[in-house]
């Protein structure tokens, strides 16, 4: 039974990932369900978050590479009034309570502050390595944590709604962004300290809520053995880049990881239009190779490709054997 998922399940599954458990504890759980172990995820969540948990599975895996720049979206509730140790709802205060009013003109000043590229120092509490050590251990321990500032880009940070001490707010930002720590400054410029206390990502780059499954879902399809029915075929990722349908005599080039070439009329373009609570770009503005998605005959993915010269392109990741 497990040999037949691991042949079948290669894809991207989406959970909607409840609060409580890591995203560790998340992809343990599915590899429970499925029944092997090939899966990653795309992008950590704390336990406080909910919403999008992006998986990779089986072939997957090996485009979670080509991920590492999409855009998130999010929407958090900052509490203003005092700090935490792990800037969000579950640390420990660090100071009294002020319990400020909010004035609006304050907010929106913070938030236009946070936007743009910005340096962004990561929590204490965090997976980013001290010496070696990830911060988030030295912290439990109580032993300083400190911790440079890293350039970030924060592409959105709106201010829907304030009431009392909470002012909530939607985020569109790069890779490597802490919205914890976003709420930490905003409680810094304040002058009260402030700490995040809700927080949902509706948005990894082209998948959304609306893709999003919960655990029960996917239990469910385990049990019944539909757990395809519930995941992103390798087929459908990726979908922004270009793609081209190669003969078996290129197909067989490709599968030895040798250069092929590709004539223009038969390179077609990715997909312009991204779904509705996608992010406005999928990516940063980094500047990306010239890749394509290459299908044999019988429309399954065999390869991502990258330009060397016009028109000829070198696999660069190989998912299937030579036929």
């Amino acid at each position: 039974m497990t040999r037949k998922l691991e042949a079948s399940l290669n894809g991207a599954l989406v959970i909607r990932k409840p609060t409580g458990p890591t995203s560790h504890n998340v992809v343990e759980i599915v590899r429970r369900m499925a029944g092997f172990r090939q899966i990653g995820h795309l992008g950590t969540l704390d336990p406080l978050a909910t919403g999008v948990l992006v998986l990779m599975l089986g072939k997957a895996t090996r485009l979670a590479q080509f991920y590492g720049t999409r855009r998130k979206r999010y929407t958090c509730s900052v509490r203003f009034g005092y700090a935490t140790d792990s800037y969000d709802a579950n640390g420990e205060p660090r100071n009294a309570d002020a319990m400020p009013s909010l004035d609006e003109k304050n907010l929106l000043r913070f938030a236009a502050a946070l936007t743009g590229r910005v340096m962004q120092t990561p929590p204490p509490f965090s997976a980013k390595k001290v010496h070696g050590t990830p911060a988030h251990e030295l912290a439990r321990k109580k032993k300083l944590v400190t911790l440079k500032p890293v350039e970030v880009d924060v592409f959105e940070l709106r201010l829907t709604k304030f009431a009392g001490s909470v002012a909530e707010f939607t985020v569109e930002c790069g890779p490597g962004t802490y919205i914890r720590s976003l709420a930490h400054d905003m409680g810094q410029m304040l002058g009260t300290g402030a700490h995040l206390s809700q927080i949902a990502r509706t948005a990894v780059g082209e998948f959304t809520l609306d893709h999003a499954r919960s655990l029960d879902e996917v239990a469910a399809a385990a049990r019944s053995g539909r757990l395809n029915d519930v995941v992103v075929p390798l087929e459908n990722l990726l979908q922004d880049l270009p793609r081209t349908t190669v003969l078996p005599i290129v197909e067989r080039r490709v599968c030895h990881g040798v250069n092929f070439s590709v004539p223009l009329n038969q390179l077609h373009p990715g997909a312009a239009t991204v779904s509705e609570g996608a992010p406005a770009s999928l990516d940063t503005d980094a500047w990306k190779p010239a890749r394509v998605r290459v299908f044999n005959q019988q429309e399954r993915l065999i390869a991502i490709a990258q330009a060397v010269v016009p028109r000829v392109y070198q696999p660069i990741v190989v998912l299937e054997a030579a036929p």
